[in-house]
């Protein structure tokens, strides 16, 4: 090729991608502009599965059963009669649906100040109970129910957070506030049924019974009670624990003083140790003893008398 025709061929090219990136700058201006995506899916065009930035989840849905055999939805739960069995707590069987990757439910109960939920108030929490069931699999949400009469609400739940108002408790769930109708509907849009009752108010427990104090049992009558004196007997007339006073002058006894005087003893004397003052064989004792003295006395004298005569001759 001459080089006259290879200059020609190398401006041919040039001309060509000058235009073609001007058609495409033309092109990109328009879709920047008009509506998204432009008018390019009307020739074709799809896209592919791949991946993105985050993880696949799959549906958390279940399905119940109040019998164990028929599983419905929530409408269809809502619609039966949630009754408690003899161990006084109320069953729900609990298993994913056909698409679920996994399912989590739970049950709660509440003594209510009514019998809806408008005039339940704020509740008092009862019991809980949360599964988490894989596919294939079944679980079962158990809880106790308050007495029977009382006004009460159960509420069957998406998730496993437990609205009992302990907010500050550290046993691995996850907490909430109390339901309060209808001021604070805690669970929102993850409710999934409810059931209410009762007739009576049972949230203020009744007072405690005071205990009768323990009385004592009467004395038999054939035996006197402990610190009485029995009644004299008729043939024998009670006399008074102190003699009346024929003088009045004659001083009252104290404490220490007997009031009846003591037993005479062969003796003449008392019963005590010694004594103070004479009594009436006091006289004679005293003179004996000065006759005594006096004969003693004389004697003495006799006898020094003879012996100084003695001396002296």
């Amino acid at each position: 090729m001459s080089i006259a025709r290879r200059v020609t061929a190398r401006r041919l090219l040039g001309t060509g991608a000058a235009a073609l990136a001007l058609c495409a700058a033309s092109a990109t201006t328009a879709f920047a502009t008009g509506t998204p995506g432009g008018d390019g899916w009307s020739s074709g065009g799809s896209y592919k599965p791949g991946t993105g930035a985050g993880t696949e989840t799959g549906t958390d849905r279940c399905q119940f059963s109040l019998d164990g055999v028929n599983f419905f939805d929530s409408v269809k739960v809502d619609d039966q009669n949630l009754k408690p069995t003899e161990d006084g707590k109320v069953h729900i069987k609990v298993r994913t649906a056909g698409d679920a990757a996994t399912c989590t439910a739970s049950l709660a109960s509440y003594l209510a100040h009514g019998a809806t939920f408008a005039t339940s108030g704020e509740q008092v929490f009862v019991d809980f109970d949360t599964v988490t069931v894989k596919p294939g699999g079944t679980d079962s949400l158990d809880i106790a129910i308050p007495d029977k009469g009382c006004f009460g609400q159960i509420d069957l739940y998406r998730g496993a957070v437990k609205f009992d108002g302990e907010l500050d408790a550290k046993d691995g769930f996850v907490h909430g506030e109390l339901p309060k109708g209808p001021d604070r509907p805690v669970i929102k849009d993850k409710l999934i049924a409810a059931w209410n009752g009762g007739v009576k108010d049972c949230t203020t427990p009744p007072p405690a019974e005071e205990e009768p104090p323990a009385s004592t049992p009467p004395a038999s009558p054939s035996e006197p009670a402990e610190g009485t004196t029995p009644p004299a007997s008729p043939s024998e007339p009670a006399e008074p624990s102190t003699p009346p006073s024929s003088d009045t002058d004659t001083p009252t006894p104290t404490a220490s003083e007997s009031s009846t005087p003591p037993a005479p003893t062969p003796n003449g004397g008392g019963g005590d140790l010694a004594e103070t003052g004479a009594n009436s064989s006091t006289g004679p004792i005293a003179a004996g003893a000065a006759v005594l003295l006096a004969g003693g006395a004389a004697l003495v004298v006799v006898t020094r008398r003879r012996a100084a005569k003695r001396n002296a001759a």
